[in-house]
């Protein structure tokens, strides 16, 4: 089992920035994939952006320079800096970790961004 802990959202005014970490516990050898999605109300959860365990890593297309996912293997987490927020980036943002054969989920964590 691996366990997930995000922290580091809230709520900030469009334009502001936030960083998000988090932490894997448990089973954490051999996670393939460590990455983040949103969840808006009303809509599907969505891909921000994920990093394999050799450093590849993958954007939405609604990124746009704006986010910046990093990974510290020493600490076993996972951060998802963001600059430039704006009102459309106001979700529950979930970390997700792939470790075969399935995909572990944190509780989530709120973020708010105000006009």
């Amino acid at each position: 089992q691996v366990q997930l802990v995000e922290s580091g959202g809230g709520l900030v005014q469009a334009g502001g920035s936030l960083r998000l970490s988090c932490a894997a516990s448990g089973s954490i050898s051999s996670i393939a994939v460590m990455g983040w999605y949103r969840q808006a109300p009303g809509k599907q959860r969505e891909l921000v952006a994920h990093i394999t365990s050799g450093g590849v890593i993958t954007y939405a297309d609604f990124v746009k320079g704006r986010i910046t996912i990093s990974r510290d293997n020493a600490k076993n987490t996972v951060y998802l800096q963001m600059n430039s927020l704006k009102p459309e980036d106001t979700a529950v943002y979930y970390c997700n970790a792939f470790k075969t054969p399935r995909s572990y989920w944190g509780q989530g964590t709120q973020v708010t961004v105000s006009s």
